[in-house]
């Protein structure tokens, strides 16, 4: 009945709680995939519940031709959060992606002298519509697709010299703080600051693709201030939803080009989308979970470096936040399946990374239990000789 665009195992879940999950039969499973870096509090939080009863019995949509209250109280957090001054609300990251490329090409126009060129890096992902496939440095995404969006042109990831070389005419510099599909890569710091320079002299717009990274999961709200470098655009998804889809563009006064008519959205920003938001944001920064995970990262740290030392089959632990991976020497496919017949839940991601992405609000008890867990798993695995 669906159409064919994901390979999925026969398992079919109808309820979580937490970081647990259950099958239609009962089966009790570690979800360590957390919805792809979107359940920043795990299944079924209590307010996260309470707000979608309230605000279902209140106001679900209206468009965007109106105000709401919703829609302004989450504007004004994420503006008073960050270093910019407007926000633009969408459904997804992509949808965020492709906001950002807009906003990159009118400022060009506008107030960079008929400049269209899009640079983006190697192993990136920011995508699967046209326009963030156009920047995604991945050709396994892109082969079946072309020809794609023209005016985009790849680069090295944390190679300065090679963006230098490819500046001329650009618009816009996207790159993700850490690549999480691509594998968790970092982008360096004077990397970060390079580009940052580039662009203030050359008159182009920076935009950080958050949208993996961002909402806490790096350790602070915004993956930017981990690297202390403050882009133009910052795209936002996932995580701040909780679950509820919605995406977010944030732009300074330099990328705020936008005027009626130039984008839209019909669904997003609706009053419910931004309610469910808005308690996200009270429960990572008002209630203190935010103020927990570097602690919580350190200790989920360690421990994976400790089954780095006992088994031969990990190259390398690396990762920001509780965005974790463990790097096998060999395609980790096996693995994951294996761990899935052990009720966990992971998610692999390119460079034979396997993601560890717990919820946010993961208690440090629990991050005991994911590496005892871990230990099993990989114990029973036997380096891939099953």
């Amino acid at each position: 009945m669906l159409i064919n665009t994901y390979t999925r195992p026969d398992n079919n879940f109808v309820s979580g709680i937490g970081m647990k999950i259950y099958d239609d039969v009962g089966t009790e499973y570690m979800d360590l995939v957390a919805g792809i870096a979107v359940n920043a509090l795990g299944h079924c939080h209590p307010e996260i519940v309470k707000t979608i009863k309230k605000q279902s019995e209140k106001l679900l949509h209206i468009s965007n031709l109106y105000h709401t209250t919703e829609q302004h109280e989450l504007a004004e957090k994420l503006v008073d959060l960050s270093d910019h001054s407007r926000v633009f609300f969408c459904n997804s990251g992509a949808e965020a992606v492709e906001a950002a490329l807009k906003i990159a090409r009118k400022y060009g126009k506008q107030r960079g002298h008929g400049k269209s060129k899009i640079l983006y890096m190697k192993n990136s992902f920011h995508g699967r519509t046209m326009g963030a496939l156009s920047v995604t440095g991945q050709p396994k995404y892109q082969k079946e697709f072309k020809p794609l969006i023209g005016g985009t042109e790849q680069c090295e990831l944390n190679s300065i010299e090679d963006i230098y070389k490819k500046i001329s005419g650009a618009c816009a510099i996207i790159v993700e703080p850490i690549q999480g599909e691509g594998g968790l890569v970092k982008a360096e710091v004077e990397f970060l600051k390079k580009l940052r320079e580039f662009c203030d002299k050359w008159n182009c717009l920076l935009i950080f693709d958050e949208i993996q990274c961002g909402v806490g999961r790096s350790g602070s709200f915004f993956a930017y201030d981990k690297f202390g470098v403050i882009p133009d655009v910052v795209c936002m998804a996932k995580g701040l939803g909780g679950g509820i889809p919605i995406g977010a563009v944030l732009v300074n006064e330099k990328a705020d080009v936008f005027a009626p008519g130039d984008h839209g959205t019909t669904f997003g920003g609706n009053p419910f989308a931004c309610a469910v938001g808005k308690t996200v944001l009270t429960e990572l920064i008002d209630k203190g979970v935010m103020a927990e995970v570097d602690k919580k990262a350190e200790s989920l740290r360690k421990k994976l470096e400790l089954l780095e030392e006992e088994f031969d089959i990990i190259e390398e632990v690396r990762g920001i936040g509780l965005l974790q991976g463990i790097k096998f020497k060999k395609d980790p496919g096996d693995f994951i399946k294996y761990a899935l017949e052990k009720k966990v839940l992971l998610v692999g991601a390119g460079d034979n990374v396997v993601r560890i992405i717990p919820p946010l609000n993961i208690s440090m008890e629990e991050l005991d239990k994911v590496y005892i867990k871990l230990k099993e798993i990989l114990q029973g695995f036997k380096g891939g000789e099953r």
